[in-house]
């Protein structure tokens, strides 16, 4: 990702909830609707995930808002499965890793590039709590340093 890109959400929760091994980028296919609210910032990251079916990857659970000024008819549902736009050696490489044992498909990262709307796609498996607790001691111990040497310039 040389080009410049923009950020448009987020998934912080899933670095802390997962440790990611490998990220993969893919394109999504969407409708008008579900574009002019993921350009307007109104998606949702946090409870997704990606499965694959028959040789195509899905991504499930991703909220992304009603848009406000089209009309109940034309609106698209919030929560609909979107279809992951990937290579066919990359699907079959997730295919391979995917039925890995305690390994799951999180989106990372959901952005902007050159008018395409693209999301990042981490291979991932879940942290236990002792994890958890060590990345949160960890990221203290880091602040508490900053803050040291901040003090120690001034």
């Amino acid at each position: 990702m040389s080009e410049s890109y923009k950020v448009i959400s987020d998934n912080r929760q899933a670095r802390f909830q997962y440790e990611i091994l490998e990220v993969f980028e893919a394109g999504l296919a969407l409708t008008g609707t579900e574009v002019k609210s993921i350009r307007a910032g109104k998606v949702n990251l946090r409870d997704g995930f990606a499965q694959i079916r028959n040789e195509e990857a899905f991504l499930l659970n991703v909220h992304v808002s009603p848009h406000t000024n089209a009309g109940q008819f034309f609106n698209h549902d919030p929560r609909r499965t979107r279809k992951l736009l990937m290579h066919r050696q990359e699907i079959r490489k997730l295919i391979g890793k995917t039925e890995q044992k305690g390994l799951t498909l999180v989106p990372l990262k959901l952005y902007l590039q050159r008018g395409w709307i693209k999301v990042t796609i981490g291979l991932a498996r879940g942290k236990k709590l002792h994890d958890k607790r060590e990345s949160i001691k960890k990221r203290q111990d880091k602040r508490d340093m900053e803050r040291a040497l901040k003090r120690g310039a001034e």
